[in-house]
Protein backbone atom coordinates (compact mmCIF):
# COMPACT_ATOMS: atom_id res chain seq x y z
CA UNK A 1 0.00 0.00 0.00
CA UNK A 2 2.88 1.97 0.13
CA UNK A 3 1.99 5.49 1.66
CA UNK A 4 -1.45 5.11 1.13
CA UNK A 5 -3.71 6.10 4.23
CA UNK A 6 -6.08 3.86 5.78
CA UNK A 7 -9.08 4.11 8.07
CA UNK A 8 -11.43 1.60 10.22
CA UNK A 9 -14.74 1.99 10.62
CA UNK A 10 -16.98 0.16 12.21
CA UNK A 11 -21.03 0.47 11.61
CA UNK A 12 -19.83 1.04 8.31
CA UNK A 13 -23.20 -0.12 6.08
CA UNK A 14 -24.85 2.78 6.69
CA UNK A 15 -25.61 6.32 8.18
CA UNK A 16 -22.32 7.70 9.60
CA UNK A 17 -19.91 4.98 9.04
CA UNK A 18 -21.24 5.07 5.56
CA UNK A 19 -20.59 8.62 4.59
CA UNK A 20 -17.75 8.83 6.29
CA UNK A 21 -16.52 5.90 4.30
CA UNK A 22 -17.34 7.60 1.12
CA UNK A 23 -15.64 10.78 2.03
CA UNK A 24 -12.23 8.94 2.98
CA UNK A 25 -12.52 7.15 0.13
CA UNK A 26 -13.02 9.70 -2.31
CA UNK A 27 -10.04 11.93 -0.56
CA UNK A 28 -8.06 8.63 -1.22
CA UNK A 29 -7.45 6.44 1.54
CA UNK A 30 -8.12 2.67 1.74
CA UNK A 31 -11.46 2.15 3.56
CA UNK A 32 -12.00 -0.81 5.87
CA UNK A 33 -15.85 -0.97 6.51
CA UNK A 34 -17.48 -3.70 8.95
CA UNK A 35 -20.64 -4.40 10.31
CA UNK A 36 -22.93 -6.93 10.58
CA UNK A 37 -25.36 -6.32 7.66
CA UNK A 38 -23.57 -7.62 4.85
CA UNK A 39 -26.08 -6.12 2.28
CA UNK A 40 -25.25 -2.51 3.09
CA UNK A 41 -21.35 -3.69 3.32
CA UNK A 42 -21.63 -5.18 -0.23
CA UNK A 43 -23.59 -2.09 -1.72
CA UNK A 44 -21.07 0.46 -0.14
CA UNK A 45 -18.18 -1.99 -1.36
CA UNK A 46 -19.44 -1.01 -5.13
CA UNK A 47 -19.99 2.39 -4.73
CA UNK A 48 -16.16 2.53 -3.62
CA UNK A 49 -14.92 -0.17 -5.45
CA UNK A 50 -12.92 -3.36 -4.50
CA UNK A 51 -9.28 -1.65 -5.36
CA UNK A 52 -10.05 0.52 -2.14
CA UNK A 53 -11.62 -0.97 0.57
CA UNK A 54 -11.51 -3.84 3.18
CA UNK A 55 -14.91 -5.69 3.07
CA UNK A 56 -15.50 -7.10 6.30
CA UNK A 57 -18.59 -8.75 8.20
CA UNK A 58 -17.94 -8.43 12.07
CA UNK A 59 -19.77 -8.23 15.24
CA UNK A 60 -18.40 -6.40 17.97
CA UNK A 61 -20.00 -8.17 20.67
CA UNK A 62 -17.69 -10.81 19.74
CA UNK A 63 -14.09 -10.26 20.56
CA UNK A 64 -13.04 -13.05 18.48
CA UNK A 65 -14.75 -11.79 15.13
CA UNK A 66 -13.41 -8.00 15.98
CA UNK A 67 -9.46 -9.72 16.66
CA UNK A 68 -9.92 -11.44 13.08
CA UNK A 69 -11.45 -8.68 11.60
CA UNK A 70 -8.30 -6.43 12.42
CA UNK A 71 -6.02 -8.78 11.21
CA UNK A 72 -7.40 -9.42 8.46
CA UNK A 73 -8.01 -5.64 7.73
CA UNK A 74 -4.14 -5.55 8.49
CA UNK A 75 -2.96 -7.74 5.99
CA UNK A 76 -4.44 -5.20 3.39
CA UNK A 77 -2.51 -2.51 4.84
CA UNK A 78 0.61 -4.00 5.21
CA UNK A 79 -0.07 -3.88 9.35
CA UNK A 80 -1.05 -0.16 9.16
CA UNK A 81 -3.68 1.31 10.53
CA UNK A 82 -3.82 5.36 10.37
CA UNK A 83 -7.54 5.72 11.87
CA UNK A 84 -9.68 3.49 13.74
CA UNK A 85 -13.39 4.89 13.88
CA UNK A 86 -15.46 3.46 16.43
CA UNK A 87 -18.74 4.21 15.05
CA UNK A 88 -21.05 1.20 15.88
CA UNK A 89 -24.03 1.39 18.21
CA UNK A 90 -27.74 1.19 18.56
CA UNK A 91 -30.41 2.97 20.65
CA UNK A 92 -33.54 1.94 22.11
CA UNK A 93 -35.95 4.86 23.38
CA UNK A 94 -38.28 4.37 26.25
CA UNK A 95 -38.26 4.73 29.69
CA UNK A 96 -35.93 2.57 31.54
CA UNK A 97 -38.58 0.10 32.93
CA UNK A 98 -40.54 -0.18 29.94
CA UNK A 99 -37.43 -1.22 27.94
CA UNK A 100 -36.50 -4.99 28.01
CA UNK A 101 -33.45 -5.62 30.33
CA UNK A 102 -31.79 -7.65 27.43
CA UNK A 103 -31.85 -4.73 24.99
CA UNK A 104 -30.53 -2.47 28.04
CA UNK A 105 -27.53 -5.28 28.06
CA UNK A 106 -27.36 -4.92 24.42
CA UNK A 107 -26.96 -1.65 24.29
CA UNK A 108 -23.58 -1.89 26.92
CA UNK A 109 -22.49 -4.67 24.87
CA UNK A 110 -22.88 -2.59 21.12
CA UNK A 111 -21.88 0.60 22.00
CA UNK A 112 -19.31 0.43 25.15
CA UNK A 113 -18.03 -3.04 25.28
CA UNK A 114 -17.38 -3.15 21.22
CA UNK A 115 -15.71 0.16 21.22
CA UNK A 116 -13.42 -1.37 23.59
CA UNK A 117 -12.95 -4.61 21.98
CA UNK A 118 -12.29 -2.87 18.86
CA UNK A 119 -9.65 -0.27 20.61
CA UNK A 120 -7.87 -3.86 22.28
CA UNK A 121 -7.27 -5.52 18.91
CA UNK A 122 -6.51 -2.31 16.51
CA UNK A 123 -3.62 -1.18 19.17
CA UNK A 124 -1.01 -2.84 18.19
CA UNK A 125 -1.40 -1.83 14.21
CA UNK A 126 -2.22 1.75 15.67
CA UNK A 127 1.20 1.71 17.79
CA UNK A 128 3.47 0.89 14.63
CA UNK A 129 1.73 3.60 12.55
CA UNK A 130 3.02 6.89 12.82
CA UNK A 131 0.38 9.91 13.45
CA UNK A 132 -2.63 7.33 14.16
CA UNK A 133 -5.74 7.87 16.07
CA UNK A 134 -8.99 6.75 17.41
CA UNK A 135 -11.95 8.79 17.07
CA UNK A 136 -15.27 7.55 18.85
CA UNK A 137 -18.58 8.28 17.94
CA UNK A 138 -19.81 9.38 21.31
CA UNK A 139 -23.19 11.83 21.36
CA UNK A 140 -24.57 15.07 22.96
CA UNK A 141 -26.30 12.25 25.71
CA UNK A 142 -22.33 12.44 27.04
CA UNK A 143 -22.91 15.93 28.36
CA UNK A 144 -25.91 15.15 30.94
CA UNK A 145 -27.70 11.94 31.01
CA UNK A 146 -31.30 11.93 28.77
CA UNK A 147 -34.50 10.57 30.00
CA UNK A 148 -35.74 8.04 27.25
CA UNK A 149 -32.18 7.42 26.70
CA UNK A 150 -30.98 6.35 30.29
CA UNK A 151 -28.52 3.27 29.27
CA UNK A 152 -27.35 5.14 26.11
CA UNK A 153 -26.52 7.70 27.97
CA UNK A 154 -24.85 5.80 30.43
CA UNK A 155 -22.53 4.12 27.36
CA UNK A 156 -21.58 7.27 25.74
CA UNK A 157 -20.47 8.61 29.19
CA UNK A 158 -18.02 6.20 29.86
CA UNK A 159 -16.94 5.91 26.10
CA UNK A 160 -16.00 9.37 26.50
CA UNK A 161 -14.23 8.55 29.91
CA UNK A 162 -12.14 5.95 28.40
CA UNK A 163 -11.47 8.16 25.33
CA UNK A 164 -10.14 10.81 27.95
CA UNK A 165 -8.17 8.35 29.61
CA UNK A 166 -6.79 6.91 26.38
CA UNK A 167 -5.66 10.39 25.27
CA UNK A 168 -3.53 10.58 28.17
CA UNK A 169 -1.71 6.74 28.30
CA UNK A 170 -1.58 6.44 24.21
CA UNK A 171 0.39 9.92 24.05
CA UNK A 172 3.54 7.66 24.82
CA UNK A 173 3.10 5.65 21.86
CA UNK A 174 1.92 8.39 19.32
CA UNK A 175 -1.63 7.52 19.51
CA UNK A 176 -4.45 10.92 19.61
CA UNK A 177 -7.52 9.65 20.54
CA UNK A 178 -10.71 11.68 20.74
CA UNK A 179 -14.48 11.95 20.12
CA UNK A 180 -17.27 13.52 18.48
CA UNK A 181 -20.48 14.53 20.08
CA UNK A 182 -23.67 15.25 17.65
CA UNK A 183 -26.82 15.89 18.34
CA UNK A 184 -29.50 13.74 17.01
CA UNK A 185 -28.59 12.95 13.31
CA UNK A 186 -31.06 11.70 10.44
CA UNK A 187 -29.49 8.50 10.14
CA UNK A 188 -31.65 5.01 10.23
CA UNK A 189 -30.59 4.75 14.22
CA UNK A 190 -33.58 7.57 14.78
CA UNK A 191 -36.34 5.85 12.72
CA UNK A 192 -38.71 5.63 15.38
CA UNK A 193 -41.92 4.92 15.53
CA UNK A 194 -42.83 6.11 19.47
CA UNK A 195 -43.39 9.86 19.73
CA UNK A 196 -39.92 10.79 21.33
CA UNK A 197 -40.60 14.44 23.33
CA UNK A 198 -37.08 15.77 23.27
CA UNK A 199 -36.84 14.51 19.56
CA UNK A 200 -39.75 16.76 18.86
CA UNK A 201 -38.31 19.55 20.79
CA UNK A 202 -34.64 19.79 19.83
CA UNK A 203 -35.65 18.24 16.05
CA UNK A 204 -33.22 15.69 13.62
CA UNK A 205 -31.28 18.78 12.18
CA UNK A 206 -28.13 17.38 11.39
CA UNK A 207 -27.04 15.18 8.38
CA UNK A 208 -24.98 11.81 8.07
CA UNK A 209 -22.50 14.01 5.99
CA UNK A 210 -21.86 16.97 8.42
CA UNK A 211 -20.64 14.17 11.23
CA UNK A 212 -18.24 12.53 8.41
CA UNK A 213 -16.55 16.41 7.58
CA UNK A 214 -15.95 16.25 11.68
CA UNK A 215 -14.61 13.11 11.19
CA UNK A 216 -12.17 14.08 8.80
CA UNK A 217 -11.20 16.93 10.53
CA UNK A 218 -10.50 14.95 13.81
CA UNK A 219 -8.27 12.84 11.58
CA UNK A 220 -6.54 15.60 11.20
CA UNK A 221 -6.61 18.17 14.26
CA UNK A 222 -5.77 17.43 17.85
CA UNK A 223 -9.09 17.94 19.54
CA UNK A 224 -10.09 16.18 22.32
CA UNK A 225 -13.93 16.28 22.07
CA UNK A 226 -15.92 17.54 19.50
CA UNK A 227 -19.47 19.41 20.45
CA UNK A 228 -20.82 19.84 16.91
CA UNK A 229 -24.48 21.25 16.36
CA UNK A 230 -26.43 21.84 19.30
CA UNK A 231 -24.32 19.56 21.45
CA UNK A 232 -21.59 22.86 21.76
CA UNK A 233 -24.52 25.31 22.81
CA UNK A 234 -26.04 21.88 25.51
CA UNK A 235 -22.09 22.02 26.49
CA UNK A 236 -21.74 25.45 26.77
CA UNK A 237 -24.87 25.95 29.20
CA UNK A 238 -24.41 23.16 31.42
CA UNK A 239 -20.26 24.56 31.69
CA UNK A 240 -21.56 28.18 32.31
CA UNK A 241 -24.74 27.41 34.41
CA UNK A 242 -23.52 23.63 36.34
CA UNK A 243 -26.27 24.55 39.05
CA UNK A 244 -29.12 24.46 36.22
CA UNK A 245 -28.14 21.52 33.90
CA UNK A 246 -30.99 19.09 35.39
CA UNK A 247 -33.15 22.06 34.67
CA UNK A 248 -32.04 22.61 30.83
CA UNK A 249 -31.83 19.05 30.42
CA UNK A 250 -35.69 18.59 31.98
CA UNK A 251 -37.26 21.12 29.85
CA UNK A 252 -35.46 19.74 26.75
CA UNK A 253 -36.61 15.85 27.40
CA UNK A 254 -39.70 15.90 29.56
CA UNK A 255 -42.80 16.94 28.57
CA UNK A 256 -44.25 19.86 31.00
CA UNK A 257 -47.49 17.87 31.87
CA UNK A 258 -45.19 14.62 32.53
CA UNK A 259 -42.73 16.43 34.94
CA UNK A 260 -43.66 14.40 38.04
CA UNK A 261 -42.33 11.49 36.25
CA UNK A 262 -38.79 12.68 37.35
Amino acid sequence: MNDRKSIFITGAASGIGRETALLFAKNGWFVGISDVNESGLKNLETRIGKENCFFGVMDVTVPESVRKGFDAFAEKTDGKLDVLLNNAGIVKFGLFENVDLEIHHRIVDINLKGCLSCAYYAMKYLKQTQGSRIINMSSASSIYGLPDLSVYSATKHALSAMTEALNLEMERHGVYVCDIKPPYVNTPLLEVNEDVFSISKMGIRMESGKVAETVWKASHRDKLHWNIGATASLAFLCWLMPFAQRFIVKMLTIPSEEGGRS
